[in-house]
């Protein structure tokens, strides 16, 4: 079962997208320099879909986009929720840590974001990231990374 450390409403994590991100806890990773390191606690409250649909619900149009921040170990589970969101008329976004998207991801996210974090080479906002920002278009992913960097 998925947890949720937390959830807030967010202008940065998805370009141009008023955006409901939630904390999932539980991240697999160790990553040297988390930024978040109580999401690597097994701790929180259950995200579930009657969770988010209440959320979705409250926040109505004042909110564009929902954001799954981590979920890794659980994936299927975090598809499941995808699902819920798509009944809505929000898009979709999933910050995962591995290198590819999980199967049957790519019609039920409009952005992924993959890569561990890896401290020398930076964040999303590091043109030296190894960290990616996908819009899926088409059932195609087509790298947006470049919109996090200073221009």
């Amino acid at each position: 079962m998925l947890r949720y450390a937390n959830y807030d409403i967010v202008f940065l994590e998805v370009p141009n997208e008023v955006t409901l991100a939630v904390n999932i806890a539980g991240c697999p990773r160790r990553c040297r320099g988390c930024h978040s390191p109580h999401l690597q606690e097994d701790s929180g409250d259950p995200l579930t879909g009657n969770v988010l649909s209440e959320w979705l619900a409250a926040y109505g149009k004042a909110i564009t986009c929902v954001c799954f921040m981590g979920g890794d170990r659980e994936p299927e589970e975090v598809l499941k929720l995808a699902k819920i969101v798509r009944q809505y008329p929000k898009k979709t976004a999933w910050y995962s840590g591995n290198a590819v998207p999980c199967e049957g991801a790519l019609p039920l996210f409009d952005f992924i974001k993959l890569g561990h974090y890896v401290d020398t080479l930076g964040a999303l906002d590091s043109p030296d990231t190894n960290q990616r920002f996908y819009s899926v278009e088409n059932g195609k992913m087509i790298d947006r990374t470049a919109a996090f960097w200073p221009h």
